[in-house]
């Protein structure tokens, strides 16, 4: 249960202090809690049946209580009774109609597109924008900086920032939205956005984006009483970074296999870091990220040419001078004579194998 408290921060786990390590030295996660039948947790890490499923009820309502499905009322029993909690009635029973009006949204000022999105950009979760490069992904950005700013129903009169990964904040194309698009060229100057109201962060490297988003982050949306918060891209640090892990030691494979597995679960402990920070302060948080569909091209083994090649060494090698062509009553000019002529034939044969062997490959 190693990563309970990362999951849910303000479980409340003075209760459970006996279940915990036990929970641990068998690797049982949150997960295997919630999904898991809790007489099968019980059997593995030798703790009583009742003990674990108080702490499975348990989880289950604070996560309904965080993500808004129940309310739940924790009281302190000296004997570590459990939790009780009450339920809001037809929480789940909402329609997606009256679940938009409950919701702030961030307009994109394209009325399809906040169809597509239930009304526009809700504050409170994570938003993930996806395409590939020069797809306009920015430019969304940037009109989502702007519109975050206006009064509802289109914004949340609020400032917003900018976090960059890979390239500064664009300052001339904010100016130019301001002046030549279609619904913010036509606002007074008093309640036309300001680039004033635009914050902007750039993180170069992984370092200093965990330090920046972990410690100075939750600092500047409480000071600046930010409504947006658009991180460009979500992944570059993460690929560089891991990217230049796999030249490590040990196997190509397992190289690049630790490297994902690292790469995701920092990603995870990312957007569960953005999620917090959304709900806690009831903000939106926008992320962008590259996809790609290329994929290296695979050359074709090259088909063997259709000239001979030699199949045996017999085919290289001339044969042996027959006992008939050379009678042992044979003068001394004629065996020199015949020796010159094979010495130059196993010559150009020998010649001749590198040649073959060359072409073959």
């Amino acid at each position: 249960m190693t990563d309970l408290l990362h999951i849910i921060p303000s479980f409340p786990t003075n209760s459970y202090t006996h279940l915990l390590p036990s929970l641990e030295k068998e690797l049982i996660t949150t997960t295997d809690l919630l999904t898991l039948d809790a007489l099968e947790i019980a059997k593995r890490a030798q703790l009583p049946l009742l003990d674990v499923r108080r702490l499975a009820n348990h989880v289950v309502r604070t996560l309904q209580g965080e993500l808004g499905l129940s309310k739940v009322q924790e009281k302190d029993d000296s004997d570590g009774a459990e939790a009780e909690g009450t339920t809001e009635s037809r929480t789940l029973r909402r329609s997606r109609r009256e679940l938009a009006e409950g919701w702030r949204i961030i307009s994109t000022l394209d009325e399809e597109l906040d169809a597509a999105l239930g009304g526009g950009v809700p504050t409170g979760y994570i938003t993930e924008i996806t395409g590939e490069s020069g797809a306009g992904k920015t430019q969304l950005l940037l009109t989502l900086l702007l519109t975050a700013q206006l009064p509802p129903p289109h914004g949340l009169s609020r400032n917003t920032l900018y976090i960059s990964t890979e390239s500064p904040l664009s300052t001339p194309r904010l100016s130019q939205l301001l002046t030549t698009h279609p619904h913010l060229s036509t606002l007074s100057r008093s309640s036309r956005p300001s680039l004033d109201r635009v914050l902007s962060i750039q993180t170069p490297d992984l370092e200093s984006q965990d330090h920046i988003l972990t410690y100075q982050l939750p600092v500047a949306i409480a000071r600046h009483n930010i409504g947006l918060v658009v991180l460009d891209s979500v992944a570059a640090n993460y690929r560089a970074e891991f990217s230049n892990a796999q030249a490590g030691t040990g196997t190509g494979t397992a190289r690049s296999g630790l490297a994902m597995a690292k790469r995701s679960a920092e990603l995870v402990r990312l957007g569960q870091l953005l999620r917090t920070l959304a709900r806690t302060h009831d903000l939106a948080v926008v992320v962008a990220n590259q996809v790609a569909d290329r994929f290296p091209q695979v050359q074709a083994p090259s088909r063997p040419s259709s000239h001979h090649m030699p199949s045996s060494p017999a085919e290289i090698m001339p044969p042996p001078p027959s006992s008939s062509t050379a009678p042992l009553s044979s003068s001394q000019p004629s065996l020199a004579a015949d020796h010159n002529r094979t010495s130059t034939r196993s010559i150009s044969a020998a010649a001749a194998t590198p040649l073959t062997l060359d072409h073959q490959q």
